[in-house]
């Protein structure tokens, strides 16, 4: 294979359409699956294969939306002002695909494409010199889709037949056109102004250019994808939640090939980012979303949702918690029912317990928070208790204020700490304080009213109001 052939190739992906049988106002490729866009799917897997200044995503229904979607991924985008048809959109990129001498077609709405598949279509097609390569598929009911007729047993297509086209002797045929191709530049632009438009939708389908070639005597050639659910798009919302549930399957497949137990996966929710180390055990109804990742043998228990965060070595994770960009250091504990919200830091060996909430709260080395807190904007040093109940009081209607709560202090339980404040180290509060001033450090800070005792105070209030009744 000529090493030049493979760097002078180039993407297109199809991300023009509006998807109207999504009856939705989103455009089509911006749905999400596995946590992203179909789109951004079809380019990850395409920008495995090739330089992302060889890819154009060529756009038209709310092209600047999808532009803004995937533009940090650096590929290139071509407008299709008016969509007519697939080989109309390749018309559009005339100028820009025909600057490399082949090239190959996506699906912008068929997320399980493999990096893998693109290299064999790519590679194929190189080899053989062909004009044009389809990539062909056997699904277990080829119904609706077009289907590809071989030259007897070779890889050579003699045409391609549309469903309602099938004579009674090529009804057996199971091989369709999965609608990605490969293409020679020169004999596919020599020919793409013959593409006509008749067809009920008066569109101009890429389709036909199989038919045109091979009456030109040119290669055309068929690869056979190894999964067939790699070419299935998304055009309703029920086939949209199949291939969720398809590229979910796929995710928690793959993590427990490297060593990682997932009880009853089929339950669990878990995006095509996220990373998990091996001997971590992810209970049923986990959902792990985002730019997660998980370290070596943690415990994830069961109706948690971690998004967009890090968790250390043997961390566990109990019952129904919720962590969102937040960071558990190795060894904490967090849960059951604790909400861990974006910029928290849990430090090593740290335990955030039921129903205690931290934001943009740093808990130190050791420290513990077990019981029903709120805890926020706080600089919380190691070795720290935080008794039940206590509050950061940190708004003050306009502003947020920090609470330091240095290395060993102690607070007691039902306190609130009115931010700015600094808790010195090795300080105590007093159980049911109200703190407004900062404690120095080795010091105790009590601040609550003095206690008042009426002896048979309750028993005169019942005879008050037994009385009262008698007269009534």
């Amino acid at each position: 294979m000529n090493a030049m052939s493979v760097q002078d190739f180039a993407i297109a992906i199809m991300a023009a359409g509006k998807g109207t049988r999504l009856k939705s106002k989103r455009p089509k490729v911006l749905h999400e699956v596995g946590g992203k866009p179909l789109l951004a799917h079809v380019i990850r897997s395409a920008a495995e294969v090739v330089p992302a200044q060889n890819i154009y995503v060529i756009i038209g229904h709310e092209a600047e939306s999808v532009r803004a979607a995937v533009a940090h991924t650096g590929v290139n985008f071509v407008l299709q002002a008016e969509q007519r048809g697939t080989g109309h959109a390749v018309q559009s990129a005339r100028k820009e695909l025909s600057r490399s001498a082949n090239f190959l077609v996506l699906s912008g709405d068929a997320p399980l494409i493999r990096p893998e598949t693109i290299r064999r279509i790519r590679d194929f097609h190189i080899a053989q010199e062909a004009a044009m390569t389809i990539l062909t598929a056997r699904p277990a009911d080829p119904t609706g889709y077009g289907r590809v007729l071989r030259e007897g047993s070779t890889d050579r297509v003699a045409a391609i037949i549309e469903q309602k086209s099938l004579r009674p002797e090529q009804s057996n045929l199971g091989e369709i056109n999965s609608g990605f191709y490969a293409f020679n530049s020169k004999p596919l632009f020599s020919n793409i102004d013959r593409l006509q438009t008749d067809n009920p939708h008066g569109e101009y389908y890429l389709t036909d250019m199989a038919a045109l070639l091979v009456a030109e005597g040119q290669k055309v050639m068929a690869i056979r994808a190894e999964d067939p659910d790699e070419v299935l798009g998304g055009n309703t919302i029920a086939e949209l939640v199949s291939l969720d549930a398809n590229m979910r399957m796929r995710k928690a497949r793959a993590l427990m090939s490297q060593g990682v137990t997932i009880f009853r996966p089929e339950t669990c929710v878990i995006d095509d980012e996220v990373s998990v180390a091996p001997d971590t055990k992810i209970d049923p109804f986990v959902q792990l979303l985002g730019n997660t990742s998980i370290g070596e043998n943690c415990r994830v228990r069961s109706y948690s949702v971690i998004s967009n965060s890090q968790i250390g070595n043997d961390v566990h994770i109990r019952y129904g918690c919720i962590i969102d960009d937040s960071s558990i250091a190795t060894g904490a504990i967090v849960g059951p029912y604790s909400h861990v919200r974006p910029g928290s830091e849990i430090g090593e060996g740290a335990h955030v317990g039921n129903f205690v909430e931290t934001k943009k709260t740093r808990l130190g080395k050791g420290s513990k928070a077990n019981h029903l807190s709120y805890l926020g904007d706080a600089e919380i040093g190691a070795g720290v208790n935080i008794g039940a109940g206590t509050i950061t009081c940190n708004y003050d209607g306009v502003h947020k204020h920090k609470t330091v709560i240095e290395d060993g202090a102690f607070v007691g339980s039902d306190s609130t700490l009115v931010a700015p404040l600094k808790v010195g180290q090795g300080a105590y509060v007093g159980a049911a304080s109200c703190i407004t001033a900062d404690v120095p450090a080795d010091s105790l800070a009590i601040g609550r009213g003095v206690q008042v005792v009426k002896e048979g105070w309750a028993k005169r209030k019942r005879e008050e109001r037994r009385k009262a009744k008698e007269i009534g």
